[in-house]
C-alpha cells in the first residue's frame, strides 16, 4: 500500500481520552470528585502511646470544609492514642471515616478529670451525613475506670466514685449517621450512644466488654427518631441495647445479645420528666445468660407513654426474667391512672432449666394471649380495666358536683 494510503495514527491525546470515555461509561460515580485523607497526613503516628489528637482534629476539619465527597482513613496495623475530642459539624459535604486500625482512649482516668467532665471521649456533634465503617477497632479501654465505681459490686464497700464515666462514641443532635462493621469494646461506660438524632443506622457491629463491667451499655439510644439496629453481636456488662427519653421509630432485628441485661426501653421518667416512647420493632433476637430478656421499665414520679411495640421471633436461653413490664406507680394498691394495657401474648413458650414450671405475675395489666402461651397468661381483661374506670371517673364526678374544679 502507497504511504498516501495509510491512515496515520491518532494522536497519544486522544487515545487518553478515549479511555477517559470508556472508564467514565464503566464506573459513572468516578465523575464525582472527591478527597481522600490519612490520619498519618497530619502528623499523627499510631504507635499508641504518642498523643493523636491534634491530628485528629485537624484531619476532621479538613475533612469538614471539604465541597467534596471525603474519605478520612485510619490506618491499619497502628493504634491511634485519642483523648477526649469533640468533633463537629455541620459539614459541607458526606465524610466516611474508614477506621482500618485502631483508635484506643488514654487509660488513667485521673488526668480525663483534670480539664473534662467525664462525659464524652469520641463525641461528635451537629454532623450530617457521616458513616463510620472500615473493620477496625475502638477501644475505650475502660478497665481502671470499672475499678473505682461505685457501680461494681466488688467496689460497694471500698473507697469508690459515682463521677459519670465518658461515653465512647457519643452521636449528639445529628442526623444521616451509619456506623456498620467495626468493633467497640471495653467502653468506659455506653459503647455507642445516639442522643436527639434522626436517621440512624448501626448494623455489622460487635461490642463486647466484661461481664462485670459496670454500665457497659450497648448501644443507648436517647430521644432519637428512625433508628435501626441490625446484625449486631452485643455482649456487655448492662444492656445490650437501652431506649430512653422521646425516642420513636426504633427497630431493633437479628442482634445476638448477651451476657448482661438484655434488651430495654427505660427507665423512663427520671426526676420526674415526661417521656414518650413509641414505634418500636424488635425480632429475630438471640438473647443468652442475661438478667432480663426484653423489658419495659418506667420510673416513679415520671410522666408520659409507652407504646405500640411489638416484639416478636425472640429466642432466650438461660434469662432469669423473660419479658419484664415495670410500671412503678404511687400506690400498689390503687389503680393507676394510666396502667398497663392492650397488651398481647402470642405464642409464648417458657421452661425452666431442671423441668420446673415457670410463673407469670401481673399487677394492673390488662390485655389477652393468643395461640399457646406457657406458662398461662396472668393478664386481666380489657372489659374489666373500662367498668374500673368508669367507676372511678363516676366517682370523681359525684364527689365535685358534675362542676369543672379546674377554673
Amino acid at each position: 500500500m502507497p504511504p498516501s494510503s495509510r491512515m496515520a495514527p491518532p494522536p497519544p491525546l486522544a487515545g487518553v481520552v478515549m479511555v477517559a470515555a470508556v472508564l467514565l461509561l464503566l464506573l459513572p460515580e468516578a465523575a464525582e470528585t472527591r478527597t481522600l485523607l490519612s490520619l498519618d497526613d497530619f502528623g499523627a503516628v499510631g504507635d499508641g502511646i504518642a498523643n493523636d489528637t491534634q491530628a485528629m482534629v485537624d484531619a476532621w476539619s479538613a475533612a469538614c470544609a471539604t465541597d467534596d465527597h471525603t474519605f478520612l482513613h485510619v490506618p491499619a496495623a497502628k493504634s491511634y492514642l485519642i483523648w477526649p475530642v469533640t468533633l463537629a459539624g455541620p459539614c459541607r459535604e458526606e465524610i466516611k471515616l474508614f477506621i482500618s486500625g485502631n483508635i484506643v482512649a488514654p487509660e488513667s482516668p485521673d488526668e480525663w478529670l483534670e480539664g473534662d467532665d467525664g462525659g464524652k471521649w469520641l463525641h461528635f456533634l451537629g454532623v450530617s451525613d457521616l458513616t463510620l465503617s472500615g473493620g477496625g477497632v475502638i477501644d475505650g479501654r475502660g478497665q481502671r475506670w470499672w475499678a473505682r465505681s461505685c457501680k461494681a459490686k466488688r467496689n460497694a464497700t471500698e473507697n469508690c466514685t459515682s463521677h459519670a464515666a465518658p461515653k465512647a462514641l457519643h452521636f449528639e443532635d445529628c442526623q444521616g449517621i451509619s456506623v456498620m462493621g467495626i468493633t467497640l469494646q471495653n467502653s468506659q461506660e455506653s459503647h455507642l450512644t445516639f442522643t436527639r438524632c434522626s436517621h440512624v443506622k448501626a448494623n455489622y457491629l460487635r461490642i463486647t466488654s466484661p461481664e462485670d463491667s459496670p454500665d457497659t451499655t450497648g448501644v443507648h439510644v436517647v430521644s432519637s427518631r428512625n433508628v435501626h439496629i441490625m446484625d449486631d453481636s452485643i455482649s456487655t456488662g448492662h444492656d445490650c441495647v437501652s431506649i430512653v427519653g422521646n425516642s420513636t421509630d426504633v427497630r431493633l432485628r437479628a442482634i445476638s445479645c448477651g451476657p448482661g441485661h438484655g434488651i430495654s426501653i427505660g427507665g423512663l421518667g427520671e426526676n420526674r420528666s415526661y417521656h414518650r416512647v413509641e414505634k418500636i420493632k424488635m425480632d429475630t433476637l438471640f438473647i443468652s445468660n442475661t438478667e432480663n430478656g426484653v423489658r419495659v421499665k418506667t420510673l416513679q414520679g415520671g410522666c408520659g407513654t409507652a407504646r405500640k411495640m411489638k416484639f416478636g421471633d425472640i429466642l432466650m436461653k438461660n434469662v432469669k426474667n423473660p419479658i419484664v413490664i415495670d410500671q412503678h406507680n404511687s400506690s400498689s394498691n390503687e389503680i393507676p391512672s394510666a396502667p398497663c394495657s392492650k397488651l398481647s401474648l402470642e405464642n409464648v413458650n417458657l421452661t425452666m432449666a431442671g423441668g420446673h414450671n415457670a410463673s407469670a405475675y401481673c399487677h394492673q395489666a390488662f390485655g389477652k394471649s393468643v395461640g399457646v402461651v406457657v406458662p398461662d397468661s396472668c393478664l386481666g381483661k380489657e372489659d374489666y380495666l373500662r367498668r374500673q374506670v368508669s367507676a372511678a371517673d363516676a366517682g370523681m364526678q359525684e364527689q365535685g358536683g358534675g362542676e369543672d374544679d379546674d377554673r
